[in-house]
């Protein structure tokens, strides 16, 4: 059977997609399975042991094809041959809209799977689609694709958020890049995250930097503040916030930042691709939600928490980019803080359980 997966992006969205990756791979080892994304979102899927085809679009070019534009023409034509390049048995759309419903479509496999018409972020793409799968709407993402993929291929998957796997593959430079990063602090560290791609989705650097300082004095952890293009300045403000000196700014590539993240003590971030490729590292999270649901989009573990405000009424279903309330992310650092001490408190507990269980 020849598979293709479509999941142009985000980086949120395709970490998100991975455990149903593993789940098709697991279920089905020899399938010829590809993966069709987004050029500037495919640096988390290169390499990937479980993949036999990346295929990579530009989705821009597409939009911008003009008949008579030879150079646009030839580009298309060259994205066209490498989707329908294989024969695949079915497309599955994870994505849920209608330019992935499209190029699902394109790849011309007899069948095109995705998501019933009231789980598609654009309804308009059913048409495009010839079957569905009604999925739980209330439910973390990740349990929403792992459900389109069992009712599309008929496979069993994994029903516990411990039991997601998060394939990544990582190159022995990134590997070091990592590694000399978690020198720095002697391999005891947090790391803590500042930006976002919504303004409405950050917490204040201001904050930031007091929940370093209780990090090292409660805990003893320094903090790297990683930061990712155009997020540097925001970074440093956070270092400068800290009284004691606790953190420090970094960059890193993207997969070397998932491997810090696989040797951090603790995690600490709002909605954005770092945090999921913390959960997906396996690093202790600590999720600052706002405008959006950790429900939805957060960590599937249950050991793994989430800081969010509860006490108002404006956040049920929001997902503004813009807010003239802003106050859903007006979280005291104290309670931050006790998160992170709960989630630390939970990881020494894992510990000792798993010291006892092999003793």
């Amino acid at each position: 059977m020849k598979i293709l997966i479509v999941k142009l992006g985000s980086i949120g969205d395709i970490v998100h997609t991975l455990p149903s990756l593993a789940a098709i791979r697991r279920a089905l080892p020899r399938a010829e399975v590809a993966w069709v994304v987004e050029r500037r979102a495919a640096e988390i899927l290169k390499d990937n042991p479980l993949l036999d085809r990346l295929i990579e679009i530009d989705t821009k070019a597409l939009r911008r094809w003009r008949p008579l534009s030879g150079e646009t023409l030839l580009a298309t034509r060259r994205q066209l041959h490498r989707l329908r390049a294989s024969a695949f048995d079915v497309s599955l759309d994870f994505q849920g809209l209608l330019k992935s419903a499209a190029i699902a479509r394109l790849a011309r496999a007899p069948r095109v799977y995705g998501f019933a018409r009231r789980s598609l972020r654009e309804p308009a793409s059913r048409f495009l689609l010839t079957r569905t799968v009604n999925v739980p709407l209330d439910a973390n993402v990740i349990r929403k694709n792992l459900a389109l993929a069992a009712g599309a291929l008929g496979i069993t998957v994994p029903g516990d958020g411990d039991d997601f796997e998060f394939p990544i593959a990582v190159s022995p430079e990134q590997e070091r890049e990592a590694g000399e990063a978690a020198s720095l602090f002697d391999g005891n560290f947090a790391i803590l995250n500042a930006g976002g791609g919504w303004p409405t989705k950050l917490w204040s650097a201001e904050r930031f930097g007091a929940l370093a300082d209780a990090l090292l004095a409660r805990h003893g952890l320094r903090s790297f503040v990683t930061y990712g293009p155009g997020e540097r300045e925001l970074a440093e403000s956070v270092t400068r916030a800290s009284r004691a000196g606790a953190a420090q700014a970094l960059s890193l590539s993207l997969k070397g930042f998932y491997a810090l993240a696989r040797r951090a003590s603790l995690y600490v971030g709002g909605d954005t691709g770092p945090t999921h490729l913390a959960v997906a590292a396996g690093a202790p999270v600590v999720g600052l939600f706002g405008p959006t649901e950790w429900w939805r989009n957060g960590s599937p573990r249950t050991a793994d928490m989430c800081v969010e405000r509860t006490d108002i009424g404006c956040r049920t279903d929001c997902h503004r980019r813009a807010c003239s309330a802003w106050i859903c992310m007006d979280i005291d650092v104290a309670r931050v803080a006790a998160a992170a001490d709960e989630r630390l408190r939970r990881v020494a507990g894992s510990k000792r359980v798993e010291a006892l269980t092999i003793a």
